[in-house]
């Protein structure tokens, strides 16, 4: 009788201890780890958080189909699709830029065959006339690429598209020339990493900016890029939101989720995904999984 009281009580205890390890597997499993705001060095309201969750890197071999022009956004009414050799663009009549750029970028195309051109000059696509050198010419802003020259080095002709004024924006040179060329060189190494993402890039357009030149070119205050990797056996994004001003912050205080910029600049990212998979990887951000730690 004591004998079977034991065993009974051994596996009482088995069963409450297996209780409580379920319970605290699913809590942790579950738990959304906030990133407070980086004070200066984040783009967004102080209220904003980061969300890190174990749906931000997703397996897609159930799931995956193969999408053409996956990296182009949700185009609003009226908008037409301008496209380049290794670029495509909406332009934004009212502010005399692109209101976005995007681009698949292949490891293959990291490989540098031509240099740079800097035929810079009007876009001819452009029917009511793009921004123009006068506009630049003594503002005291960089002509910054939005596409940048050095992720199409492959093709002497998309490396001479790069330069036309669509692809142009209004940037303080030490952002141009500092933490905006750090992201670029960031981008260029995850296509040698990763073989092919998705990329969109752009200015954080809104009524009221400053501007330059005749035309009235708006500086932007903030610039944003959105980063997909989608394959068969993995799908994961992040985006970046950086004010238009020095920085000596790293890359990684200002990673943001893609429903951050898509609040920010009312563009819709990556919808031709499945929406099961667009509404998990656009709602935090892991920045392990792109080794952004």
């Amino acid at each position: 009788m004591k004998k079977t009281i034991v065993i009974l009580s051994i596996i009482l205890v088995v069963i409450l201890l297996s209780f409580v390890w379920f319970a605290f597997y699913n809590h942790t499993g579950n738990t959304t780890i906030e990133v407070p705001n980086q004070g200066t060095s984040s783009a967004l309201p102080a209220n904003d958080t980061l969300a890190t969750t174990k749906d931000t890197i997703i397996a897609t071999s159930n799931s995956f189909i193969k999408i053409d022009l996956l990296e182009l956004p949700s185009l609003a009414n009226d908008e037409v699709i301008i496209e380049h050799t290794g670029f495509r663009l909406v332009y934004n009549e009212k502010h005399e830029q692109a209101k976005w750029v995007a681009y698949e970028f292949t490891k293959a195309e990291t490989l540098k065959k031509v240099d740079r051109t800097d035929d810079f000059r009007d876009d001819p696509k452009i029917l009511t006339g793009s921004a123009t050198s006068t506009d630049y010419k003594g503002s005291g802003f960089d002509r910054g690429h939005l596409a940048p020259a050095g992720d199409l080095s492959w093709s002497a002709d998309a490396m001479s598209c790069s330069f036309f004024y669509s692809n142009m924006s209004p940037q303080k040179p030490s952002f141009n020339r500092g933490v905006w060329k750090k992201l670029e060189e960031q981008v260029r190494d995850w296509a040698k990493t990763y073989d092919t993402i998705y990329v969109v890039t752009g200015p954080v357009l809104e009524d009221s900016l400053p501007t330059i030149g005749e035309n009235k070119v708006s500086i932007p205050k903030y610039y944003y890029k959105v980063i997909l990797e989608y394959k068969s056996n993995v799908t994961k994004a992040i985006g970046f939101i950086l004010p238009n001003k020095k920085s000596s912050f790293p890359l990684n205080k200002f990673i943001v989720s893609i429903d951050s910029v898509e609040q920010m600049t009312g563009i819709d990212f990556f919808h031709q995904l499945p929406d099961s998979i667009e509404n998990k990887i656009e709602k935090s951000v892991c920045n392990a999984c792109w080794g952004m730690n």
